[in-house]
């Protein structure tokens, strides 16, 4: 183990920094149990190991600023957001040691992730491939497809942050992540093979089945709430943190059911230490929706936003956006799948919420009451005047959102 020494840092790009990670490790350690890959699990540590020196540095550099206590005050949610960012990278790593240790997973759990993950396939560039030699900004492929590069693998080793300016090379291995027709598309580009999607095996135990299925929905929705948390910090938003607060409770009553169904697939399966990789993956998943209720505690308790949290987040890879449709604009009237707003932008939207004069109650995706949210928006979701929409993506990609939104 490294020492860490104490030295002057921006605070605020060390917080930007430990969010790109902690998302992308998410990405990663999920990648790693989907693709079977002790490459990406141990990319998954070694990333892990960065960010315990990341947390370190920005506790430090946070106790040399607080000198009274209003100080304290103001910086203990920037602790708490540290913190979370730390308990989310140490899930991750739990999630690879399934691959590294070879923990083992039923193939009904291998079967169900690629949907918990969108679509996610790796793709070996073909050195016929228009993609090879051009860099990720001038193709603008998440923008034009909303298909992302996570992480390129050359030469043995790994690039889990590839940038505008990277540029692809022939015998690059690239992870693709997004909608299945566009990663499809991108697939069969970049490879010059056909894209065929893996079927899913049927679980012969349902009990097994629902597990999986708990699992799957308890991923989607620990990551949702990531994504909220930061949207909650950013727009100082107590009606954005408290929907983290229900999606972090539904989680925990998932992770009850789980365990049920587990252990009564436990005594109807050939070897009931197989599941032992579920109850890990269920463990470190519960965790991250823990640790976005930490991101946004600050917020759900009225002490607001840090400046430098606010900051952190704009500066980060991914941008969370708010917008608002306004009338006659493309989006008003339409909905997501209409405009091909994920496609056409890259954006993902996250959060919708109604304007006045949208008063019904809405439901959200999972299927509980949300006042004026729709949370996770499905592509039927349709859009209105003065509704407000809560994006994550790219900057051009937002811009492009914008303009579609006619702001």
């Amino acid at each position: 183990m490294s020492e860490v020494a104490y030295e002057p840092v921006s605070v605020k790009e060390v917080l930007a920094e430990m969010k790109d990670t902690a998302e992308l490790l998410i990405d990663l350690s999920y990648s790693a149990v989907l693709l079977g890959s002790d490459d990406i699990a141990e990319e998954v540590l070694e990333l892990e190991g960065r960010m315990d020196i990341l947390q370190m540095k920005a506790r430090m550099s946070l106790l040399m600023a607080a000198r009274s206590p209003e100080d304290a005050e103001a910086l203990a949610p920037v602790l708490g957001v540290v913190g979370a960012a730390e308990k989310i990278s140490d899930a991750a790593g739990d999630i690879a040691k399934v691959v590294m240790e070879d923990i083992g997973l039923p193939e009904a759990m291998r079967a169900a992730l690629p949907e918990a993950v969108e679509t996610l396939v790796r793709a070996r560039l073909d050195e016929s491939s228009t993609l090879a030699g051009q860099r990720l900004g001038d193709r603008s492929l998440e923008t034009t497809t909303g298909v992302r590069v996570i992480a390129v693998r050359r030469e043995g080793g790994w690039l889990v942050a590839p940038g505008s300016e990277t540029r692809l090379e022939a015998g690059d291995v690239l992870l693709l992540r997004g909608p299945e027709e566009a990663v499809g598309e991108v697939y069969t580009e970049a490879t010059a093979r056909e894209f065929v999607p893996a079927d899913a095996p049927e679980p012969a135990i349902d009990d097994l089945e629902r597990a999986v299925d708990s699992i799957v929905l308890m991923k989607n929705m620990s990551e949702l709430a990531v994504d909220l948390a930061y949207g909650a910090v950013l727009f100082d938003s107590t009606d954005v943190a408290e929907e983290v607060l229900e999606l972090e409770a539904e989680v925990d009553a998932l992770q009850s059911r789980f365990e049920a169904w587990t252990l009564q697939a436990a005594a109807r399966v050939e070897d009931p230490v197989s599941l032992r990789g579920l109850v890990h993956l269920a463990r470190a998943t519960e965790v991250i929706s823990d640790a976005a209720l930490e991101i946004s505690e600050g917020v759900l308790r009225g002490l607001g936003t840090h400046p430098v949290v606010e900051e952190a987040v704009r500066a980060s890879e991914e941008v969370i956006v708010r917008l608002v449709v306004a009338p006659g604009s493309v989006l008003d009237g339409a909905t997501l799948r209409d405009e091909m707003v994920g496609t056409e932008t890259g954006m993902r939207v996250i959060a919708v919420r109604r304007g006045e004069e949208e008063g019904a109650t809405m439901q959200g995706r999972f299927g509980r009451e949300r006042g004026e949210w729709v949370v996770s928006p499905r592509a039927s979701t349709e859009l209105h005047d003065g509704d407000t929409i809560i994006a994550k993506g790219t900057a051009d990609g937002a811009a492009r959102l914008s303009e579609l939104a006619g702001e």
